[in-house]
């Protein structure tokens, strides 16, 4: 009796992701992005003011209520100072978000723009990077416009504050990955209320404007599972200089999501597009 044959080796990669459907063009949806939004800087840029305007409201007028609050290390730091890398880390999160889902959402339910790029050489996986890439870029934007914004108030305390800005890109990588895997499940307008109910709590509750302690424990247990929650304290920590390895965590979470994102927004694309 023969032994039975061994089952081949199959890669981790094409087991997860659509097979056939990566070209390496992904770039070329940066570049259509890119070019496209010439015609809506002002809607583009917007966003920027967002977090800003908050700084300026709450840091410097409910800041002189509040006193100094204990940051990372038991540093004692200002209100401003303290509310500013969580602001920083939402302007990362809501750049990437509502690129990836609402615009998303239209190219492609009504403008069915991937249906129109399926018949050239690009794949499922290459308008996932692609839009996944924009979608990083804008949220990198808004980092880099705020970050400039904390060091003209004199709101960065350390020299580890410049890799503020590449933590900022993990984090919108990670938020645009899942944003646009979510938003191919929607199937109408009305579904965006659930991207309100997200991103919403996340941005009041996730220690954004309050140390977890002020929290209960069963809270503070709720908010240390949330993905803003990881990217404020990861930005605290970097522009208050309380770095440590404990750092490594935050970052291995955004890479569980961007991993999660980007396999689910390919098989869904790969399943609404080519069916």
């Amino acid at each position: 009796m023969s032994a039975p044959s061994a089952v081949p080796d199959v890669p981790l990669a094409p087991r997860l992701l659509p097979a056939g459907s990566y070209a390496g063009r992904a770039r070329m949806l940066l570049l259509r992005s890119a070019t496209a939004s010439r015609r809506t800087w002002l809607a583009f840029v917007s966003g920027f003011f967002e977090p800003i305007f908050y700084l300026l409201a709450m840091g410097q007028g409910l800041g002189s209520l509040v006193g100094e609050l204990p940051g990372p290390g038991g540093a004692s730091l200002s209100y401003a100072a303290f509310i500013a890398p969580g602001l920083l880390a939402a302007s990362a999160m809501n750049g990437a978000v509502f690129d990836s889902t609402y615009n998303v959402f239209f190219k492609l339910r009504y403008a069915r723009l991937y249906d129109a790029m399926l018949a050239t050489p690009l794949g499922p996986i290459d308008i996932a990077l692609g839009e996944i890439g924009w979608a990083l870029l804008r949220g990198g934007l808004y980092a880099t416009g705020f970050l400039s914004v904390m060091a003209a108030f004199g709101l960065i305390a350390s020299p580890w504050a410049l890799l503020a800005l590449p933590a900022a890109l993990v984090v919108a990588f990670a938020f645009g990955a899942i944003g646009m895997a979510a938003t191919s499940f929607m199937r109408s307008w009305q579904d965006f209320d659930l991207v309100t109910l997200a991103v919403l709590p996340m941005f009041l509750f996730a220690t954004t404007f309050y140390p977890l302690s002020v929290y209960p424990r069963w809270l503070q247990l709720v908010v240390e599972c949330l993905p803003l929650y990881h990217a404020v304290e990861l930005m605290r920590a970097l522009t208050t200089g309380a770095v440590h390895l404990g750092l490594l965590s935050h970052l291995g979470y955004f890479a569980v999501m961007i991993a999660v994102g980007v396999v689910l927004a390919s098989r869904r694309l790969d399943a609404l597009l080519l069916k």
